[in-house]
């Protein structure tokens, strides 16, 4: 199933489950790091979709299982939790040789896993950029959620965060919030939660996925909050259902870059950067950030190589090279990303386009182990920022 389709399919499949997982294909995952065994890692957090009970360190326990794959294919798999002295974790293994694993799966890929019932599974997994955003845009998720359990009705609120969620609702008059409230409020919370704003300085790349999660989290309370009464009391036409449904999709798959863009440009500010916003460089391009400002791009006597441009992609398989026209006078483009996993020939193909890659430092793992030092932590893109204007 490669006709674009694949994610109605898991989406279905989701809603008619037992309970469901997705997760980003590492490049452990699949076996870009040489690795001999094939089969994929998963979170702990994922855990109860495969298993009945929890197990604990110096266990070792092994089920087989059945899983139909979306074309149809049918494996007897295995799931596996290594509770041994050096290992603590759960694998999903066992394909195949007709499975033509390595064909099947690559590095950022999404797999979504559905439980029909325990030891009966269905799965897919999702290949391009389009397929990724519309099934996590259908269930609100992220990408930073990935590993999780997927909630049909996602209700989560972390701890202490609900109050100061419901006091915000209150001062929206029933309305959506414009994208930049949102995401300031969200920050707003989560720092009064967590009380940690040192970390914008000292630990940015754990505050930019801190505020991502926050702001799903805002976003999905206000969501609920303001349809809920309206989907319990049902529909007297088609249309209506259909034109909310499409008023929810619509909304989420247009808030999440903007997010991103919001979050990154506190994160600068309150790094003392010089840079401007969404500003025209040539043909009505605007790249997301320019350092030091628009104004350094069109002066045609500042140095070139003083001059970083830096796009922001929540996901960036397939659309990383339209950033390329967005600043033509410069070399090299940096994109920063939370796209979990590039393949080996993708980030070959970024790093002879001049593209640098940026990516919150705890997903780092996800690639290769041998590209892992040509990509840059956000802490390191900011320290290279200073290093040229603030020297």
């Amino acid at each position: 199933m490669n006709d674009g389709s694949a994610w109605i399919a898991a989406v279905e499949a989701v809603e008619a489950s037992q309970s469901s997982f997705f997760k980003f294909i590492t490049a452990n995952d699949s076996g870009e790091t040489g690795g001999h065994q094939a089969g994929f890692h998963i979170s702990k957090s994922a855990a109860p979709v495969l298993f009945k009970r929890e197990f604990f360190k110096g266990e070792f326990h092994e089920e087989d299982i059945q899983i139909t794959w979306q074309d149809g294919f049918i494996t007897d798999s295995s799931i596996k939790y290594y509770g041994r002295k050096t290992r603590d974790e759960y694998r999903l293994t066992r394909f195949g040789r007709e499975f033509n694993y390595r064909e099947r799966i690559a590095t950022g890929d999404v797999l979504v896993i559905s439980r029909v019932e325990y030891g009966v599974f269905k799965a897919f997994v999702l290949k391009s950029e389009e397929e990724i955003e519309n099934f996590l845009d259908t269930f609100g998720l992220s990408p930073v959620d990935s590993g999780s359990i997927i909630e049909i009705a996602r209700t989560h609120v972390e701890p202490n965060e609900e109050d100061e969620f419901a006091e915000f609702f209150k001062t929206l008059g029933g309305e959506f919030p414009p994208t930049e409230l949102m995401s300031a409020k969200s920050r707003d919370i989560e720092l009064k939660v967590n009380d940690k704003e040192y970390e914008i300085l000292s630990n940015p790349d754990k505050k930019i996925l801190d505020w991502t999660a926050s702001e799903y989290r805002l976003f999905r309370f206000i969501e609920k909050s303001l349809h809920i009464d309206q989907v319990k009391s049902g529909f007297s036409t088609l249309e209506e259902f259909v034109t909310l449904a499409n008023t929810i999709l619509n909304r989420r798959k247009s808030r999440a870059g903007k997010s991103l863009e919001h979050h990154l440009s506190f994160i600068f500010s309150k790094n003392g950067l010089p840079f401007s916003e969404q500003m025209v460089t040539e043909e009505n391009y605007r790249p997301d950030f320019l350092f030091p400002s628009i104004d350094a791009y069109h002066d045609t006597s500042y140095p070139r190589k003083d001059i970083i441009v830096l796009a922001a992609k929540t996901t960036c398989k397939d659309r990383w090279r339209q950033i390329l026209n967005e600043a033509e006078n410069l070399e090299k483009h940096h994109l920063f990303t939370l796209q979990q996993g590039i393949t080996n020939n993708q980030l070959d193909q970024m790093f002879n386009a001049n593209v640098q890659l940026v990516v919150p430092k705890q997903h780092l793992f996800t690639f290769s182990e041998k590209y892992r030092g040509k990509i840059l932590t956000l802490t390191e893109f900011i320290g290279t920022v200073k290093n040229v204007y603030l020297k």
